[in-house]
């Protein structure tokens, strides 16, 4: 009998000693290193302990623009690309907890215009309400595997695809939550990943004000990341859908360029308020956006203008990209 071939084993000592000074003693890796340092962590080569180390270090310190490009490229090496002309995707980890989780509406309003649109995430979360199980409600099955996502993306322009099946090896670093209690690289990276080839549109979304002068300068710095294009724009509880409270800037990243959209408006107090679904459950969700697709209720104006503007870019990328 064939004894299995173990992986080889990545000592992560000097790298550790580099990244774990500090938020202020520590130095960011070269993009070799940390290309390589990722690569070993996603295929299961550094020890429980080291991986440990190596999490909450970053997450003190914080990753630099190189060092997320690095990451990303490791990651994107880890998974097979989905192939699909002139999509979008929309990464959903965060669900919601006090606002209806409107990313299944746009999706669905963007397939109905015909852009394939693929949403990717987690399947459940404690205390939130995710897109998966709102989709659920719907009657959209999860994707099972990857030719399903290529599948669904071509027969209904929509697939949602739980992150254990679009990249099984960055869902393992992201379950790491549940055993660490904090966040991880792989949050920031699920996020900004490119699914397709041809590379698509992507939504990038950001919390903090911070986060978005970091992932501005990612996109603006790395002509290999900012591939297909991204909107970068403030979430709504971490989710990349229109505030329905209020517009947010939309900045388009692409070619080197960054291009503001459109610009943050406050709700006048005279303006009436959106209709929203009455509870903020999947199954009361799923009931409401099925009104709205029908026409009995009205799509919030700044979902309807984030549909438009995805709309027209993913229709331009779809006569420019290269197979």
């Amino acid at each position: 009998m064939t004894e299995p071939i173990l992986a080889e084993p990545f000592p992560c000592a000097r790298f550790i000693k580099e990244i774990g000074r500090g938020p202020h003693g520590a130095r960011a890796l070269s993009s070799e290193d940390t290309f390589a340092l990722y690569g070993a962590m996603l295929d299961g080569r550094v020890s429980d302990l080291e991986l440990g180390a190596v999490l909450l270090a970053y997450r003190l310190k914080g990753e630099t623009a190189d060092e997320l490009a690095a990451m990303l490229a490791a990651a994107q090496a880890s998974m097979m690309p989905v192939r699909a002309r002139g999509a979008v995707s929309i990464p959903s980890y965060n669900g919601a907890r006090k606002q209806p989780n409107l990313v299944p509406l746009l999706a669905l309003l963007l397939a109905r215009e015909g852009v394939p649109t693929l949403v990717h995430g987690v399947t459940e979360d404690p205390g939130r309400v995710t897109s998966a199980e709102i989709f659920a409600c719907l009657g959209i099955e999860a994707a099972a595997s990857h030719d399903a996502i290529e599948a669904a993306l071509a027969e209904r322009r929509l697939a949602f695809a739980p992150v254990d099946v679009l990249a099984p090896k960055l869902a393992r670093l992201l379950a790491l939550r549940r055993v660490m209690g904090v966040r991880n690289s792989t949050h920031t990276l699920v996020k900004i990943l490119q699914p397709f080839s041809p590379a698509g549109l992507r939504l990038v979304n950001y919390t903090h004000p911070a986060y978005r002068d970091s992932l501005a300068a990612l996109f603006l710095g790395h002509p290999e990341v900012a591939r297909g294009g991204a909107l970068l724009a403030r979430g709504t509880e971490g989710e990349a859908v229109a505030d329905t409270r209020r517009q947010v800037q939309i900045d388009w990243l692409h070619d080197g360029l960054a291009q503001t959209l459109v610009t943050p408006e406050r709700s006048s107090p005279d303006e009436a308020e959106p209709e929203l679904p009455a509870a903020r459950d999947a199954e009361t969700t799923a009931r409401w956006i099925e009104s709205v697709l029908r026409g009995d209720a009205a799509v919030p104006p700044t979902l309807a203008r984030q549909v438009k503007i995805i709309v027209d870019i993913a229709r331009a990328n779809e006569g420019t990209a290269n197979p």
